[in-house]
């Protein structure tokens, strides 16, 4: 990393709350409500249920609770997808669950893991950035700054090592000038590498760190631009809180 990426990254980590601050947590858990055309193009119903969302920070484990039922939460690693019963009894399970979408396409039906899946690691990602760009084997690099209308927004490319369970290897970062996210690029690689912009806004604070409470992920064209008619999927955040 040449001096000027890692210029860029500091500051961006200082603007989010500061790495010596995020290593003194283990948790994150949030509230979350959802929405968007993926789920349809999926075959699947989203409702406006509130969920609860926990993200463990330094290992990638997630679980999202009710799921499919009152009594049912998700169990997420990126080698094992599972539906279990608050008491601990599996539901339904999936090893190596990335397999299974292999050779899906954009509006190939998903079956409940492989949305439990899909919810485990694009929530994991969204809820440890951008303090996962220090894990090991992740690289990111300053390219040439974007312009968004009357602002011009610093970016990031992040490349992710395969043991990074994420939406593609390559993803691309956008921040303003206060340093905190505006916008994630990247492809849906388990649903035939749907082109999207993640625009995020409305930032909250708990324990010191911000993150944005509002993302909304659009369909990208041809030109980088993200087609505002074409929500792929909403994401509002409530009731924040980290713990060790």
């Amino acid at each position: 990393m040449s001096n000027r990426d890692s210029e860029l990254l500091d500051r961006v980590l200082d603007a989010h709350g500061g790495v010596e601050r995020w290593r003194q947590f283990d948790l994150v858990e949030a509230s979350i409500t959802s929405s968007g055309a993926l789920w349809d193009m999926k075959g699947l119903r989203q409702d406006s249920q509130s969920r609860r969302m926990s993200v463990w920070l330094h290992e990638q484990r997630a679980a999202v609770m009710p799921f499919g039922a009152p009594n049912q939460r998700t169990a997420y690693t990126p080698g094992r997808i599972a539906i279990e019963t608050t008491e601990g009894q599996v539901v339904a399970e999936r090893l190596d669950p990335r397999r299974s979408f292999l050779g899906h396409g954009e509006t190939t039906p998903w079956d409940p893991l492989h949305r439990a899946y899909f919810n485990g690691y694009a929530l994991w990602s969204y809820l440890t950035m951008p303090f996962l760009f220090c894990m090991p084997g992740v690289l990111a690099e300053e390219i040439e700054p974007w312009q968004e209308g009357a602002e011009r927004w610093r970016r990031l490319r992040v490349r992710f090592p395969e043991d990074v369970a994420t939406h593609c290897q390559v993803q691309d970062f956008y921040f303003g000038d206060d340093f905190l996210l505006r916008r994630h690029d990247y492809t849906v690689e388990v649903s035939g590498g749907i082109p999207a912009a993640q625009y995020v806004h409305d930032y909250i604070s708990a324990s010191g760190i911000l993150m944005p409470s509002k993302r909304r992920a659009y369909r990208r064209d041809s030109n980088g631009r993200a087609i505002t008619t074409d929500l792929l999927v909403s994401i509002d955040l409530s009731n924040v809180s980290y713990s060790s």
